[in-house]
């Protein structure tokens, strides 16, 4: 008995050693999958998951584009830039525990995010609310910076709706780009007909596109 109890003594640094690697090994994969500015998701893991929450019940695919961003990084710089693209990241993150929402950085100053809603209703009240986490002021260097944000959505429900994931992107991304041009906060999908002119897979006229000239973020 007493060399049984040796031995398993003796495998306790090994074990102890298997599980400390398994652990950093997960951690890199996590941050892998995570944008190192915000920590939001990356494309691919958010895809992953939010195709899941799509699959299980009544949703809705939002676009946030920040408002004016390119005015604050050319006035103050970007590190300010990249100060308020980290604060916004951790506003959706908060936003997204609280509605048990997924959400990614698409790039630059552009995000998106899936979540359960109950009704239509519930979408208004959880944009009006993702509308004030995002446009709070700013800190950078003790100087307040005001952030605006134009947001589309789009309503889906597996049970009536037969639409992918990139899809209900592409009508969200209209949305937010027509309440960028009207000067609302936030709109949202009629239907799930696309409205503008596609290029590529995306939007005509948007950044990215061939020959596109996207209004002045």
């Amino acid at each position: 008995m007493s060399e049984l109890l040796i031995a398993a003594a003796a495998g306790l640094p090994m074990a102890a050693g298997w599980l400390l690697h398994a652990l950093r090994l997960r951690d890199r994969v996590d941050a892998a999958r995570r944008d190192p500015l915000t920590g939001l998701l990356t494309r691919d893991a958010f895809a992953e998951r939010a195709t899941k929450v799509l699959a299980g019940g009544r949703s809705a695919v939002y676009v946030i584009d920040l408002d004016r961003f390119k005015e604050i990084n050319d006035t103050h710089g970007h590190a300010a830039g990249d100060a308020v693209i980290a604060a916004t990241g951790r506003r959706l993150a908060e936003w997204a525990a609280v509605n048990d929402a997924t959400v990614v950085r698409l790039g630059g100053d552009e995000f998106a995010a899936v979540a359960r809603v109950l009704s239509l209703a519930d979408l208004s009240w959880t944009l009006a609310e993702l509308t004030r986490a995002i446009e709070e002021l700013v800190m950078v260097d003790g100087r307040p910076l005001t952030v605006g944000a134009s947001i589309g959505a789009v309503a889906y429900d597996p049970r009536t709706d037969d639409m992918d994931l990139s899809t209900l992107l592409r009508l969200a991304d209209e949305q937010m780009y027509a309440a960028k041009c009207s000067g609302a906060d936030w709109l949202t999908a009629l239907d799930l007909t696309p409205q503008a002119g596609t290029v590529n897979g995306r939007r005509a006229g948007r950044r990215g596109t061939s020959g596109g000239t996207e209004a002045a973020a």
